[in-house]
């Protein structure tokens, strides 16, 4: 039987009873229209958290002290091998796969400016720190390398801290904020940025030079942590490499033969937010794809009855000199298009919802062309495993039985 004759005799069958078949492919609407937009969803939240990460600096390193563990005990306090400015010192020096190096001290704080006060978050950095984070200056200037060695009491704010400090709409450079006893001038307000992955304000800082902060605000002599940027995101991995390197040599940061800090790079970061990410997506996916399993159990049960319905008509092509081949790939056509044609709505279906959740909910959603095949070729094979059996069954069938049904 030629494919021609296969499709208009599907077709002449699937229309003589059209609700029927428009609800057959309900099922597979739904499963394949959810499959498209859970992916969709997925794969939009993981660029999304890829991008905001990039925000930060993709190329940015992280050197902390390594958690006061040794061996899986837990060290005292008084143990804990902490880092100093003449490490990053080192690294600004000595590294060659690393562009910006910056000590780093964080505290939270209340400023104070006139009658008004916010709490927020301090961070002691040097004039790299902005060219390591990405951030820019919307007004006013950066500190120097000189305010460092003055530890000169300047800052540099976020665009929240502006907001809850100068109500008025007042500008913010020259003016004094107090935080405790040490009063700071602002000399600089950085570009808006939004919040980041976690969900942290990152327009809720002060920065100021990381010597004012260690010996005016918190009498220390170390830094918390060392932020650093390779040359480039595909030298990342070197840059650890030798960052391990130059440190590892000094015996003050090895402790019972273990190095006593570790290095972060951005890459680790977004590795593993992708890996959750495509584990939920998968997830997503598979509670979706139970829709199209309960829509090719529903094509199986319409083939069913519409063999049993039709066995007249089957006796009769077998009389006439139709083969069990053509009966069966008759019924296979008619199982194939339902759950075609189900695919093909739920694919317009899918990239609608899509559509609805990103421009009504603004949730982040990028459609894949992999999502939409991958739907059409599972709507393809659940039209040839659902409708195999009822057309093996249909063909099947002895003639005479068949036109003495009743």
């Amino acid at each position: 039987m030629a494919m021609g004759n296969l499709v208009r005799t599907a077709l002449k069958a699937m229309g003589r009873n059209v609700m029927r078949t428009l609800l057959t492919m309900l099922g597979i609407i739904i499963g394949v229209a959810s499959v498209i937009s859970m992916l969709a969803l997925g794969l939009g939240s993981q660029l999304q958290i890829q991008s905001q990460i990039s925000e930060m600096g993709s190329n940015m390193l992280t050197i902390m002290p390594a958690g006061g563990r040794r061996g899986g005990v837990r060290m005292e306090a008084s143990a804990t091998v902490l880092l100093s400015s003449d490490d990053a010192v080192l690294l600004e020096e000595e590294a060659h796969y690393l562009s910006d190096v910056s000590p780093f001290l964080s505290t939270g704080g209340q400023v104070v400016s006139g009658p008004n006060n916010w709490p927020t978050q301090l961070q002691g950095v040097a004039p790299a720190y902005l060219n390591i984070r990405k951030l820019q200056i919307k007004e006013g200037v950066a500190f120097t390398v000189l305010d460092i060695k003055q530890s000169a009491k300047v800052c540099l704010v976020g665009q929240t801290v502006v907001e809850n400090l100068f109500p008025d709409g007042r500008s913010a450079i020259g003016q004094i904020l107090r935080v405790g006893a040490v009063p700071l001038r602002i000399i600089g307000v950085l570009e808006q940025k939004g919040s980041n992955t976690f969900g942290q304000d990152q327009d809720d800082v002060v920065l100021l030079p990381y010597s004012t902060m260690q010996k005016r605000m918190l009498a220390v002599s170390h830094v918390h942590s060392i932020y650093a940027s390779a040359v480039s995101e595909n030298l990342s991995d070197k840059a650890v490499e030798e960052v391990e390197m130059l440190l590892s040599a000094n015996s003050r940061l090895i402790s019972n033969g273990e190095p006593a800090f570790e290095v972060r790079s951005q890459k680790e970061l977004i590795a593993m937010f992708s890996s959750t990410s495509e584990m939920m997506t998968l997830l997503l996916a598979a509670v979706a794809g139970i829709s199209l399993l309960v829509g090719g159990i529903g094509i199986m049960n319409v083939m069913f009855m519409s063999v049993t319905e039709r066995t007249r008509e089957i006796g009769l092509r077998m009389a006439v000199g139709g083969r069990s081949l053509h009966i069966m790939l008759q019924f296979l056509m008619e199982a194939l298009m339902v759950s075609f044609g189900g695919g093909l709505l739920g694919v317009i279906l899918g990239l609608g919802a899509s559509a609805a959740l990103d421009r009504i909910l603004g949730w982040p959603v990028s459609v894949s062309e992999t999502s939409v095949l991958l739907s059409f070729g599972v709507c393809t094979v659940i039209g040839v495993f659902f409708g195999w059996y009822p057309a093996r069954k249909a063909a099947a069938l002895d003639p005479i039985a068949a036109l003495r049904y009743e």
